[in-house]
């Protein structure tokens, strides 16, 4: 075996920029601020709310432009980005009752945001071509007659852009009905870190608070486009490579940002030349992360650089893991991720001299079919060195939508927790059914298989967000009531359209909620939002808290819960205290204003929440990564079949697009594929040419090659427009879907 491994992908940035961030970024705040609309997005940006964005968190009582350590300066573009969206006026009158359904449906994601932000309520019903404006007391009949089907029937799917009161009277209404059909955006994302952590240390979130990660003196960072999507996330990375750390990166695509990032929060010594990030960078083949993994693993314990006093002392089953590591050989990792030996024996080789890491990890992890096993194989990693239960270490996923992670711990899940069921009893009077409902995936197969009547989605693009878009259009479209609660429309809006009746209700977004609320950060920190207005004139929006708990009370009256009375959302806060696990600070913030750090999940000490007290780590096998041949595709038996990776833009918040272009790729618009350069040449293309890229599910064609600093054998297209292409292949741990690595057959038509 050549110990060199294959060759390494280009380093070079065909993009022309240097640096990620930088003065573009300076630029974009400016053409947000110094808008017309600028005064009110500066209005918004000091609200006592939390940031909008994702669920790095900022904001709150601290002030809207500190972090929970009362750091100032801690709004990023993307934090802009989405107020100035909310921020628009209402959509036309005349866009919904000229513009057909067929009209609409021909609309992009930006389009479609662009329209404006809802105003009245809105119906389509069966048989018609347009939506219309419908009363609000029609609206509840529908909606309670919508809910009267039996339980199993109702579903809810949510996202993390609404609240934690919101959420917990989600699940409560529908725990109340006896259905745990709550599917979440999480179930897409980051359920595999969930299930994974959950696992081995008995917690499913970051042990890691963001006063612990500044202790850190050397991160691994797998699977994340920070710079992209969680900005502020690069300016803690910039103050460790500051203190002499050390941050190994690893990602299939070489973003510029990664490399080297220029931040506004340092404008002198950052923001123009930029900051050295990635100490070490690795390109894996996408789904091979568990292999460099194994690789570094089996690096330290052939040199003596394990710590096993504290694997004997804290964790279980360690030497079947060790075990394990020691008979992977060489070939099959490097074959497997390809990546050398020596680049992962150099990755060894800075965390066995570190002296505290944090692993951290995005979707280019979870979004695998083996993400859950993956996340194993971060955890023994991270155990076998002590880099768990101490200050400045530990596992830290990072997740995207800024109250996503709340949502989990409201019980926004299928399945019901032991603790929280038997709290739950109580205050609903009543045994619950423990039978585990659908998630976001099996929602998708009941409905398609007719099994729903009854869909609330509470915020998010369930239809853009699968894959395989026509499964799910279809799917849809055998439920026979959807009711859409939403600031502005999105593509679901015009395609995911129920059989029956589709509703589309208005909401307020959150810095105008006339409710005080809390959200939760990925780091764990519970935020609480002062109520506000809205700049829309005459509206007729409905906070999410008055739309559940006036259809739970239509449903079940006043007893054995005071639903009416939950529409102060300071006796939800009391019910939460009283239910959801750490949350018991909750009680009082109405009186005291003071956020908090949830309990029992940061870990300064090796002592986890498992029956014995110990993690448990799991052994973890390599995986077997193929790719189908060109004849298996249904087009022609010829052309070059690569992994494809669907990611988001630098313009782009899940499935909301804002701009079209993505300048740090190079990729000018939304139908590009970007491409190694020597795969390019090797097929006999050019950049810029026109392809047609197909998948299990469909084709997209007229797509334009883009070269970049992408490893051979892969590539990387937008979602969610890349969803069309691929079939639900999903982890069997977590159910999520695989967006990460799709085999898709590139060809000149």
């Amino acid at each position: 075996m050549d110990k060199k491994g294959p060759a390494k992908a280009p380093s070079q940035d065909p993009s022309g920029h240097a640096i990620g961030g930088g003065l573009p970024v300076i630029q974009q705040w400016a053409n947000y601020t110094l808008s017309t609309q600028g005064p009110k997005v500066w209005q918004t940006l000091f609200h006592k709310s939390a940031c909008l964005s994702c669920a790095w968190g900022t904001g709150g009582q601290k002030g809207g432009f500190s972090n929970e350590l009362e750091e100032p300066l801690q709004r990023c573009a993307k934090s802009v980005e989405a107020i100035k969206s909310e921020l628009q006026p209402a959509v036309k009158s005349h866009i919904f009752q000229n513009q057909t359904l067929a009209q609409l449906q021909q609309l992009t994601s930006q389009e479609a945001d662009r329209l404006g932000r809802l105003s009245t309520p809105l119906i389509l019903r069966a048989g018609k071509s347009h939506y219309e404006p419908i009363p609000w007391d029609e609206v509840y009949d529908l909606v309670e007659t919508a809910f009267r089907h039996s339980p199993e029937r109702v579903a809810s799917y949510s996202s993390g852009r609404s609240s934690n009161e919101a959420a917990f009277l989600l699940q409560l209404l529908l725990r109340a009905m006896g259905s745990n059909n709550l599917a979440d955006c999480s179930d897409l994302c980051h359920r595999a870190s969930s299930v994974g952590l959950k696992t081995v240390f008995g917690t499913g979130t970051s042990m890691v608070s963001l006063e612990s990660l500044k202790q850190a003196d050397c991160v691994v960072l797998i699977g994340s486009n920070a710079p992209a999507n969680h900005p502020r996330l690069m300016n803690e990375l910039i103050k460790l490579r500051d203190r002499n750390g050390q941050i190994i990166t690893l990602n299939p695509v070489k973003e510029v940002g990664l490399v080297k990032f220029g931040s506004p929060a340092f404008p002198l010594k950052s923001l123009v030349p930029g900051s050295e990030i990635a100490s070490l960078f690795l390109q894996p083949i996408p789904g091979s992360d568990l292999a460099i993994l194994v690789g570094i693993q089996k690096s330290l314990i052939d040199r003596g650089l394990i710590d096993v006093p504290f694997l004997q002392a804290h964790t279980e089953n360690w030497a079947t893991v060790i075990a394990q590591a020691q008979a992977a050989s060489w070939e099959e990792i490097v074959t497997t991720c390809g990546v050398t030996q020596t680049e992962i024996e150099t990755a060894a080789t800075i965390i066995s001299q570190s002296s505290r890491v944090v692993f951290a990890w995005a979707m280019g992890v979870t979004q695998q079919a083996n993400g859950v096993e993956t996340i194993f194989a971060i955890a023994n990693t991270a155990l076998m060195t002590g880099n768990a239960g101490k200050p400045g270490a530990g596992l830290m996923p990072i997740r995207g939508h800024s109250n996503v992670q709340g949502f989990g711990s409201m019980g926004v899940s299928n399945e019901l927790k032991e603790e929280m069921r038997l709290a739950l009893e109580k205050v609903l009077g009543k045994s619950l059914n423990r039978v585990p409902g659908y998630d976001a995936r099996s929602l998708v197969e009941a409905a398609d298989a007719g099994k729903v009547d009854t869909l609330l989605c509470l915020g998010g693009n369930f239809y853009a967000a699968n894959p395989d878009l026509h499964q799910a259009k279809r799917a849809l479209g055998q439920v026979d009531t959807v009711i859409y609660l939403a600031t502005k429309p999105n593509l679901g809006h015009f395609h995911g359209l129920a059989r029956k009746n589709t509703l589309i209700i208005p909401v307020y977004a959150r810095f105008e909620n006339p409710h005080k609320t809390t959200v939760e950060s990925g780091n764990n920190f519970v935020r609480l939002n002062d109520p506000g207005t809205t700049h829309l004139k005459n509206a007729d929006l409905v906070a999410e808290v008055d739309f559940i708990t006036e259809l739970a009370y239509r449903l079940f009256g006043d007893s054995p819960v005071d639903w009416r009375q939950l529409k102060d959302t300071h006796y939800v806060r009391q019910l939460i205290a009283q239910t959801i696990p750490g949350y018991g600070a909750i009680a009082t913030i109405d009186q005291t204003n003071q956020e908090f750090t949830i309990a029992g999940r940061i870990f300064n000490t090796p002592h986890f929440p498992t029956p014995s007290g110990k993690a448990q780590m799991q052994p973890t096998a390599i995986p077997t990564l193929t790719l189908p041949l060109p004849q298996d595709f249904d087009g022609p038996d010829q052309g070059l079949v690569v992994a494809l990776i669907t990611g988001r833009s630098y313009g782009q918040h899940n499935t909301v697009v804002y701009r079209t272009d993505d300048r740090y790729r190079g990729m000018p618009h939304r139908h590009c594929i970007l491409m190694n350069p020597d795969d390019v040449a090797q097929a006999g293309w050019a950049p810029h040419q026109r392809v047609t890229v197909q998948g299990d599910a469909d084709r997209l064609e007229n797509i334009e090659i883009i070269c970049g600093a992408i490893r051979r054998g892969a590539a990387l297209m937008f979602y969610p427009e890349a969803n069309v292409l691929m079939k639900a292949r999903v982890d069997v741990r977590s159910q999520t879907p695989a967006y990460k690595r799709v085999p898709v057959l590139v060809y000149q038509p």
